[in-house]
């Protein structure tokens, strides 16, 4: 058993881990609290999973139980850098993906649980030493990586070592209000395999298109249920988790992408930022900008006093045509996709390829809107709630 720091509130003083022997996971740096097992634990599965079905390096940034971004290993190109206020894209594979996965929201990911599936090297520890972050869960650490890491947050950051093996089988079960409820734990890990079933008329889905299907896919399956995803070059760029309307998540996580191909463009990366602003108080402002017309007075005034120059908005117009250069983006839904609005709402944000259980009383109704705006949609069978 290990104690931790409270539950999910300070006040709920007796926290702690049971675990089986010989255990799994260690506490290498710091005391983790309540919430931050349970990132720590549902993200670790996720960087696993990615990492089996891809054969590379996975990371993910958690909060509150659902990714703010996952991503696999990929080369980061400079509009990427440049959006994410980045001062080199030299970084290895594990560091890569973990980069990725925090830039797929940076407003989110601020203060996050990560998880990445390979050991943590210089390269990662050296980027993360500089973000705001609690926890770090990896199957193992470079000497050099670990001391680096033990330094943040006055040596209180925390640093938890897990079993890459370590695959628990059987009933999984949980208590709520003094009453246990179980079930058999859900092992069905995503396959390529899994991905062949595509029943829309165009099927032509690229290599690279699939592994990001895989990134969407699997992402989902480690939220709060009912959620849906939108991912672009193997990482999450929106996220609409855990709504009671799958519309609602369609919109959400199709206006977080919009933000983020929108971080692209040369009038954000142009914008002329007042001296000693923090990367986090751009990252606010950036957020405000490309929601301007939402914006009330007294939020105007306090975005426009933080830019030298008065920056110029972007025209729904311009923002269509940017969205429109970008290819292969993906939607994911962790259960079937029920009516077509959803599929209306995604192809005003690009989106060319859908993974989804399939199945539903309206899956025809649902492929013909994805035919009509030329999508793949490929129906895997599979309902990925995870509890």
């Amino acid at each position: 058993m290990i104690t931790l720091r409270y539950g999910t509130n300070p006040h709920q003083k007796e926290a702690f881990l049971e675990f089986p022997e010989p255990s799994p996971i260690k506490i290498i740096n710091g005391a983790p609290g309540y919430i931050n097992m349970l990132d720590a634990l549902t993200s670790w599965q996720l960087v696993r999973e990615l990492k089996e079905a891809t054969g590379k390096a996975s990371a993910a940034s958690y909060k509150h139980v659902s990714p703010a971004g996952a991503a696999i290993a990929k080369p980061i190109d400079d509009a990427f850098k440049e959006s994410q206020f980045l001062k080199t894209t030299d970084f290895s594979p594990v560091a890569s993906a973990y980069v990725r996965a925090r830039g797929g929201d940076r407003l989110c990911s601020f203060g996050d649980v990560l998880a990445v599936s390979d050991v943590v090297d210089v390269s990662l520890a050296q980027f993360l030493k500089t973000e705001v972050s609690d926890l770090i869960i990896a199957p193992g650490y470079e000497p050099e990586a670990a001391e680096i890491l033990k330094q943040k947050k006055k040596g209180g950051f925390c640093m938890l070592e897990i079993d890459y093996d370590f695959m628990p089988t059987g009933i999984e079960k949980r208590e709520i209000f003094g009453i246990t409820v179980a079930q058999e734990r859900n092992s069905r890990l995503y396959t390529k395999a899994d991905f062949t079933n595509v029943v829309s008329e165009n099927k032509n889905v690229s290599e690279d298109a699939l592994d990001t299907l895989l990134v969407a896919a699997i992402s989902l399956k480690y939220t709060q249920s009912n959620s849906i995803s939108v991912a672009y070059d193997g990482q999450i760029v929106g996220m609409g988790a855990g709504q009671q309307s799958r519309i609602h998540c369609t919109r959400l996580a199709c206006d977080k992408a919009d933000k983020w191909f929108l971080q692209r463009h040369h009038k954000v990366r142009g914008l002329d930022f007042k001296d000693g602003l923090k990367k986090v108080e751009k990252t606010n402002l950036i957020d405000q900008y490309l929601l301007w017309d939402s914006l009330s007075a007294h939020e105007e005034a306090n975005m426009l006093e933080n830019f030298n120059t008065r920056p110029e908005p972007i025209s729904r117009e311009e923002r269509a045509e940017w969205i429109k250069q970008y290819d292969d983006i993906c939607l994911g839904s962790d259960a079937f996709i029920p009516f077509r609005d959803n599929i209306d709402r995604a192809s005003r944000s690009n989106v060319q390829h859908i993974v989804e259980t399939g199945g539903s009383l309206r899956s025809d109704l649902v492929i013909d809107a994805a035919n009509e705006y030329g999508m793949t949609v490929t129906a895997t069978g599979i309902r990925s709630f995870l509890h």
